[in-house]
């Protein structure tokens, strides 16, 4: 990849946080990875002043006429969820997107992507204090609550500010592959991947006395991911009923017990393919508790990941 662009957009009442993660992935030289990094340029979204969250001012040196030879585009936030981005704005990502550009948002930049017209019949995220007013305005989108990013292929978007840090490592491991992502996420001192989504972060009450039990569940069943867990069988575990495990498990993880296992069983399997290059796809479906190969590739394909042993060949850490 060489003279890969990035153009960041800058607009009035600019959200800092989400502007200077793109800013510290893409603008920083990182000659220390041996790849050619990306080229960048700060494009103004719209005639200035443009002022930033903190009393700060931002000079943009381009303007939107870059987004028309910009490989990717980042919109890191929006200003007001409620307000419709200006016209130029827009047709210039249109133009962008119709010609093959990357186009990416950050949390409350979501919105931005809605009004172009480039989400529209596909899945998409943001924080998750936008997910309802965004399904309700833009119901051909399939808004996922969850996600911390989805990657549409040219387009991707990405949940609260912080999971924008996730979606532009994500950006580096396409381009350039698992040990340079690995690379930069270190200088970040960031975790490479996260797992799990955004329902974890979701504000829910104080976890009580009986809370302790799913965090023993949690504990035990990744101590053994191999057994053949039921809802029964995971109840039983923790002296409770079904329907108050479920209940409470939900309450704790945002999750039901099913699906938070395939979770765990999914990133210990990631692990598995990324760290241990010699170990055959059936073994780690084994040690991952899916029982099969054909499980393991199903359950990648439902969450949108390569197959597995295509998902060794991009993301393992011997590259």
């Amino acid at each position: 990849m060489t003279e890969h662009l990035v153009a960041i957009l800058a607009y009035d009442r600019l959200c800092t946080f989400e502007f200077g993660c793109a800013v510290e992935l893409f603008a920083l030289e990182r000659p220390e990875l041996g790849v050619p990094w990306y080229r960048y340029a700060v494009c103004a979204a719209e005639p200035g002043p443009l002022r930033a969250m903190g009393g700060i001012q931002v000079q943009a040196p381009r303007g939107l006429a870059t987004l028309r030879r910009a490989d990717t585009i980042v919109v890191p936030g929006w200003r007001d969820a409620d307000e419709v981005p200006p016209e130029p704005l827009l047709r210039a990502l249109r133009l962008a997107h119709a010609r093959g550009a990357r186009v990416c948002s950050i949390c409350s930049g979501v919105f931005v992507l809605a009004h172009a017209g480039l989400l529209s019949g596909r899945r998409a995220t943001t924080h998750w204090r936008y997910v309802q007013k965004l399904a309700a305005r833009f119901p051909d989108i399939d808004v996922d609550a969850a996600a911390l990013y989805i990657d549409e292929g040219q387009v991707i978007t990405s949940a609260g500010s912080a999971a924008g840090l996730d979606m532009l490592l994500h950006l580096v491991r396409r381009d350039h592959g698992s040990r340079v992502a690995n690379q930069v996420a270190q200088r970040l001192v960031l975790s490479p991947h996260r797992e799990g989504g955004q329902a974890q972060f979701v504000p829910r009450p104080m976890p009580t006395a009986d809370d302790s039990a799913v965090a023993r569940l949690m504990d035990w069943l990744r101590a053994n991911p191999r057994l053949d867990h039921t809802l029964a069988s995971m109840a039983a575990q923790v002296h409770l009923s079904v329907r108050t495990l479920q209940r409470q498990f939900k309450q704790a993880t945002g999750l039901s017990p099913l699906d938070w296992l395939i979770g765990e069983r999914l990133g210990l399997a990631r692990e598995l393919l990324e760290s241990h290059p010699g170990l055959d796809i059936e073994a780690v479906a084994e040690l991952a508790g899916f029982g099969s190969t054909e499980s393991l590739r199903h359950h990648f394909r439902l969450r949108g990941l390569p197959a597995p042993t295509r998902y060794r060949s991009e993301f393992s850490l011997a590259r």
